[in-house]
């Protein structure tokens, strides 16, 4: 017998939403597909995949970011450094963790990946609105609630419609595998 667990995973995953900038619903092959031509487009024009995240999603990116320099052979990095993150939240306050060194770091083209369960972080929040300022594209992976601030906020946004963390999270790392490992796969 197959847990109730997985098979609701199993079910999620069928259901995630993909949305545009105006908040038109694509298909999700449509918007996997957009999400793989902006950063196959990106990173052949010498720009940077930046991926951010608390808690778990903080994992992912930091996973991910690894997956998309060391099999894609993609510019990545995850602002996800422990001394990164104790000193911007120490000298300037936990809301601008990803902000500054977006500020610092990001430049017009990089592709910010923004994973947020809750869409609600207002770190994850401001650290968009700070790769907007530079010029970045951005793709957003949130759940919860469907209303929730960050699915409004990129150019594509995936939604995983659950108010589970661990669904949500495994959600977002799925779907962000299907980008990474398609785009591997297409590299070869």
């Amino acid at each position: 017998m197959t847990p109730r667990y997985l098979v609701g995973l199993g079910e999620l995953l069928t259901r995630v939403e993909a949305t545009d900038a105006s908040g038109a619903a694509l298909a999700l092959d449509d918007g996997l597909a957009r999400a793989m031509d902006i950063i196959r487009a990106q990173t052949a024009a010498g720009r940077t995949v930046i991926l951010i995240g608390n808690g778990g999603s903080a994992a992912t990116a930091g996973h991910l970011a690894v997956d998309f320099w060391k099999n894609g052979g993609m510019r990545a990095v995850a602002f996800n450094d422990a001394s990164l993150l104790t000193c911007v939240s120490n000298d300037f306050g936990y809301r601008h963790v990803f902000e500054k060194p977006i500020e610092m770091f990001a430049e017009a083209g990089d592709v910010l990946v923004a994973l947020s369960a809750s869409g609600q972080s207002e770190n994850i929040l401001r650290g968009v609105a700070a790769a907007r300022a530079a010029g970045c594209r951005i793709v957003t992976l949130s759940g919860f609630q469907p209303d929730n601030p960050l699915r409004r906020l990129g150019e594509l946004n995936f939604y995983a419609p659950s108010d589970a963390y661990g669904p949500v999270e495994i959600t977002h790392l799925a779907v962000c595998h299907c980008i990474v490992d398609t785009l591997v796969a297409g590299r070869r």
